[in-house]
């Protein structure tokens, strides 16, 4: 994934920052739990799309 698209993307939620797993192809919301999916290098920013983080997970 682009560095700068990185930078500039919150959680379409809570607007709070996000964490790049890169092995997970995905960007965690902390304060959600949420985990948002990168398909094709592109970010799918919907709540619905979005996985549930299991409660003992942790986010690195």
């Amino acid at each position: 994934m682009d560095a700068k698209l990185l930078d500039i993307l919150v959680c379409p939620i809570c607007k709070g920052p996000l964490v790049h797993r890169r092995a997970e192809k995905e960007l965690v919301c902390k304060a959600d739990r949420l985990a948002f999916p990168i398909r094709d290098d592109i970010p799918v920013m919907l709540e619905d799309e979005a996985r549930k983080l299991d409660p003992l997970e942790e986010i690195g």
